[in-house]
C-alpha cells in the first residue's frame, strides 16, 4: 500500500487542527483554538523548511571562494556562462576558438625562424637554386629587385641550401669569405670563413643528417652534425681594393655543393647572379604562412624543434607525417591569427617596449639584436620579444654576433623616426651627421629599407644607400659626415644623399664596419635624424 508523502500528512494534520478549533469555537474557546493554529503553523514552515533546502553534507571542506567558477563570467571574448560548473554549448564555441586563435597566434611568431630559412630556400629555387645543386652570388651587388630582409648593397653575398634527406652533403667553401651555416630553425650549426674552423682558408665541409648511421670517411672534412636535414649557408666574399670582379671570381672557383655519394666525380655547381634577378625570399605574413611551416615540418625529423614547439605546431594541424587540412572553421581562425601575429611582430620591431633595444636612452636608434645572446636567451629565460624582433627583420644566426671585439665584425643602429619621435616619411626631407671621427676600422654605411617588406628601399639609386667608400662623397672638418634623406636632392648635396619616395614609410640603418672602442662605450653616437624645412 502506498505511504502517504509529506504533502499528505500536512493537509491531514491541518484538517484535524481545524476539527479542533472547530469544536473549540462552538464551546466559544477562543484561547484554544489560537493556541492549535499556532502549533500547526510552526508544524507546517518546519516540514515545508526541511524539504527547500537541505541539510549541509557531514564531510563539508572551507572552499575558497578562488577556486570555484562563477556561473558567469565577462572576459575580452564576450559572457561565459557556466551552470552547475560545466560550460553551456555557446561557452564551449568561444573557448575552443580562441584556444585555437591563440595557437595560431603563438605558431606565427614561434614559427618565424623556420619560415624564413623556408622563404630563402623556396626564392632560391625559383631562381633555378635547388638544394644540393648550386649558390646564388650577387655578382653586381644587390638591389631593391631582390627582397631580403635587411640585405647590404656594399657586399658580395653568396647564399645557398642544402638537404640531407638522401644523405650527407659536402660544401665545398672558398677562401677569404665570413658567414655562416644556421639550420631549419635558423639556429647556429658552425661559423664559415674566417671565424669558422677553416680559418678563412676555404675547404671541405661535410653535414651529417640527423640521425645517420651510415659509415663516413671524414678525413679531410670539417664534419658537421645539424639538427635538421636542411640547412641555410650564407657568406660574403671580402672585396679588396674594390675589386668585386676578384672576389666573384674566387668564389666561382671554389663553391660548390653536391652528394657525397658524388665526391668522387663532383658535379659542376650552378651559379646564378642573384643581382639580375626579381625574386622573393621573405616569409608570408597571410595563411600561406602555415601551408609553408607545414612544408619545413614534413621535411624534418620529428624531433627537429622541441616537445613543446612540436605540440604547438601539432595543435594546429601540423605535425610530421600527416595532412595539413584545416576545415572552413579552422582555416578562418588561423587567417585571423596571422593577420594578430603579423601586428604583433610588426608592432614589437617599430615600436617596441623593450628598453633594451634602445642603444641611447635619449635617442630613437635600437638594436635589431637585444640581449647580446645569439640564441636570444638571459640566462635560464628565453628573450621571446628579442627573438621575434630578430627575425621578422633580420637573418642569419652566429655567436659572432655576441662577441664583436673592436676593430672586428659589424656594429647595426637601425632608426625608423626622426628626432620628435615621428615615424619617417619618404615625401619629407631629413638628415643625420655622423661627428667626427666615425668609430670604424674599415668603413661606414647608411642603407633604406622599405617598412612593408623590410628589404631594400625601391628608387632610382641602385645602392638604396651611401657609404664611405663612394667616390665624391663630401666629409665634415671633424672627419665626420652629414647625409640627406629624401625625395630630392639638396643642392650641392647630391653625393650626401640618399633617395626615399613620397606615400610610404621607411628606416634607416647604420653600419660601422670594424667598429672602434668609442662605439662599444658609448663615448660616441651617431646624430638624431632631423626634419629639414
Amino acid at each position: 500500500m502506498r505511504q502517504p508523502g509529506l504533502k499528505t500528512s500536512l493537509f491531514t494534520g491541518v484538517a484535524f487542527a481545524l476539527l479542533l478549533s472547530g469544536a473549540a469555537i462552538a464551546q466559544s474557546d477562543t484561547g484554544a483554538v489560537e493556541k492549535v493554529i499556532d502549533e500547526v503553523k510552526e508544524d507546517v514552515e518546519a516540514a515545508l523548511g526541511s524539504s527547500s533546502a537541505p541539510q549541509a553534507p557531514t564531510y563539508m571542506p572551507d572552499i575558497p571562494a578562488a577556486i570555484t567558477t562563477p556561473e558567469t563570467v565577462e572576459t575580452r571574448i564576450g559572457t561565459l556562462r557556466f551552470p552547475n560548473g560545466v560550460p553551456d554549448k555557446e561557452t564551449v564555441e568561444k573557448v575552443y576558438d580562441q584556444l585555437d586563435f591563440g595557437r595560431g597566434v603563438d605558431a606565427f611568431l614561434r614559427g618565424l625562424s623556420a619560415n624564413s630559412v623556408q622563404g630563402i630556400c623556396a626564392g632560391l629555387e625559383s631562381a633555378g637554386i635547388g638544394y644540393n645543386k648550386g649558390l646564388g652570388i650577387s655578382e653586381d651587388l644587390l638591389d631593391a629587385r631582390q627582397l631580403f630582409l635587411t640585405a647590404n648593397t656594399t657586399t658580395v653575398y653568396v647564399v645557398q641550401c642544402i638537404d640531407l634527406s638522401d644523405g650527407p652533403v659536402v660544401v665545398q667553401l672558398p677562401p677569404k669569405v665570413l658567414g655562416m651555416a644556421d639550420d631549419a630553425d635558423f639556429r647556429w650549426v658552425n661559423d664559415l670563413g674566417f671565424t669558422g674552423p677553416d680559418k678563412g682558408a676555404g675547404g671541405d665541409f661535410l653535414f651529417i643528417p640527423p640521425g645517420y648511421e651510415g659509415d663516413v670517411m671524414s678525413e679531410g672534412y670539417y664534419v658537421q652534425k645539424p639538427r635538421t636535414n636542411r640547412l641555410l649557408l650564407f657568406y660574403r666574399a671580402f672585396v679588396e681594393k674594390n675589386d668585386i670582379a676578384a672576389a666573384v671570381a674566387g668564389v666561382k672557383a671554389k663553391a660548390n655543393a653536391f652528394p657525397l655519394s658524388e665526391a668522387s666525380d663532383p658535379p659542376a655547381p650552378v651559379i646564378v647572379n642573384l643581382s639580375d634577378l626579381r625574386i622573393n625570399t621573405i616569409g608570408a605574413n597571410d595563411f600561406s604562412f602555415y601551408e609553408d611551416l607545414n612544408v619545413v615540418v614534413q621535411s624534418e625529423p620529428e624531433d627537429w624543434v622541441d616537445p613543446d614547439t612540436a605540440g604547438l605546431y601539432a595543435a594546429i594541424g601540423i605535425r610530421k607525417g600527416e595532412a595539413f587540412a584545416p576545415d572552413e572553421r579552422m582555416k578562418a581562425i588561423l587567417t585571423d591569427a596571422a593577420e594578430v601575429g603579423n601586428a604583433i611582430a610588426r608592432t614589437n620591431l617599430f615600436a617596441s617596449r623593450d628598453p633594451d633595444t634602445l642603444i641611447y636612452e635619449d635617442q630613437y636608434w635600437f638594436t635589431p639584436f637585444a640581449g647580446g645572446s645569439y640564441q636570444f636567451l638571459d640566462g635560464a629565460v628565453r628573450l621571446l620579444d628579442a627573438r621575434m624582433l630578430f627575425f621578422y627583420y633580420a637573418t642569419g644566426i652566429t655567436p659572432a654576433m655576441a662577441n664583436a671585439k673592436p676593430g672586428t665584425g659589424s656594429a647595426y643602429a637601425i632608426t625608423a623616426r626622426d628626432v620628435s619621435g615621428a615615424y619617417l616619411d619618404g615625401g619629407k626631407t631629413y638628415r643625420i651627421t655622423l661627428p667626427g671621427p666615425i668609430p670604424a676600422n674599415r668603413f661606414w654605411s647608411f642603407t633604406v629599407y622599405d617598412n612593408q617588406t623590410r628589404s631594400l628601399l625601391p628608387t632610382d639609386q641602385k645602392l638604396a644607400g651611401v657609404d664611405g667608400s663612394v667616390p665624391g662623397i663630401a666629409m665634415n672638418a671633424d672627419g665626420g659626415v652629414t647625409i640627406w634623406f629624401g625625395p630630392e636632392a639638396p643642392e650641392g648635396h647630391e653625393k650626401n644623399w640618399v633617395q626615399t619616395m613620397p606615400g610610404g614609410g621607411y628606416n634607416i640603418a647604420l653600419r660601422l664596419y670594424g667598429p672602434l672602442e668609442p662605439w662599444f662605450d658609448k663615448s660616441w653616437k651617431p646624430g638624431d635624424v632631423e626634419p629639414v624645412q
